[in-house]
């Protein structure tokens, strides 16, 4: 399934008899996403649904990346979790456990027929460089701040959704360029500044409520799309552009694999975000339990939707994707 073409596998382990452990989803992780010995041209990742010990939560979700560590958060991913668990159990509005927070999901509009949509909370939001973790840039915090150990000439925020994330808000030039390409592999290379990694975000605004970005993520490399991105990039678009950006009204965000939409809220002196897109599924796998612990691909059955040609139908129609989806 997908979320602006951010792809993942959702393993539903509450379905099996014996759950995998930390080191067979890793290696199954590592196997399913990549190009060469996965599926489906592989992934940026495994989404796994396990069951929660929380009250008034429907499943937890864990996030593993294609290279086998374990993310926070993701927002694409939640959305395709939120509507798996959602037509499973038949309920509309609940929450989803995930590493840090409880976080609260709902069946959206379809953004157009064969389109569903899910909208989920982002959130918690922090700026301190502990909870990010940076270090060695000469500042505590950075909220649109120019970063020279980073690159010349650019500002810099850099937010906690709870994933760490690195933002600039670029012009056409610097985001067709290999700045972004760069900087991301450094900063996800050992390195003195943000030594956990992080998601590299570079923004273009397009209007009043309207963004475009692409990212470079932590265990993935360049995405089609990041939801945590999206949503730490329209943060920080309100806070650094509040001629152009404002709470509480839908901002447009389009990345290389669609659209989404996102509300930035600051209610009892917190934020937070609601991140509002597809959740499409392209294909049901079938694979005996055996198979799955042991990452064995050869008798798998692979029965495909019709949802990818409804999904690409309705990009292809949007204002300005046309202009920006080969960036």
């Amino acid at each position: 399934m997908h979320g602006s073409q951010n792809s993942f596998f959702i393993l539903d382990q509450t379905e099996l008899k014996k759950q995998l452990t930390d080191n067979e989803l890793v290696s199954l992780t590592k196997k399913i996403t990549s190009q060469k010995t996965g599926i489906l041209n592989g992934a940026d990742g495994v989404l796994v649904v396990n069951n929660s010990s929380h009250p008034n939560v429907l499943g937890q979700m864990r996030v593993i990346n294609a290279d086998g560590s374990e993310a926070s958060m993701c927002g694409n991913g939640l959305r395709t979790v939120s509507r798996y668990l959602a037509e499973k159990y038949h309920q509309n509005n609940f929450q989803v456990e995930t590493l840090n927070a409880d976080l609260r999901v709902k069946k959206y509009e379809n953004f157009t027929e064969g389109v569903p949509a899910y909208a989920v909370e982002i959130s918690p939001v922090r700026f301190n460089k502990e909870d990010l973790p940076f270090d060695n840039l000469g500042h505590n915090r950075l909220i649109d701040q120019y970063v020279p150990e980073l690159y010349p000439g650019l500002k810099f925020t850099s937010i906690a959704v709870p994933n760490p994330h690195l933002i600039s808000f670029i012009n056409q030039k610097q985001i067709e360029s290999n700045i972004l390409g760069n900087l991301g592999k450094r900063l996800n290379d050992k390195n003195i500044y943000y030594p956990d990694g992080v998601n590299v975000n570079f923004a273009q605004i397009l209007g009043k409520n309207n963004l475009f970005v692409r990212t470079y993520e932590r265990g993935v490399g360049f995405t089609n799309a990041c939801g945590t991105g999206m949503s730490a990039t329209s943060l920080a678009f309100c806070l650094t552009h509040p001629e152009e950006a404002k709470f509480n009204e839908p901002i447009t965000v389009y990345n290389p694999g669609g659209m989404v939409k996102t509300i930035v809220h600051y209610e009892k002196k917190q934020y937070w975000i609601e991140l509002i897109g597809n959740a499409t599924f392209t294909n049901k796998i079938e694979i005996s339990e055996s198979d799955l612990h042991n990452a064995n691909f050869e008798n798998i059955k692979i029965t495909s939707t019709s949802e990818q040609e409804a999904y690409l139908k309705f990009i292809n129609n949007l204002p300005h994707f046309n202009n920006v989806k080969t960036i």
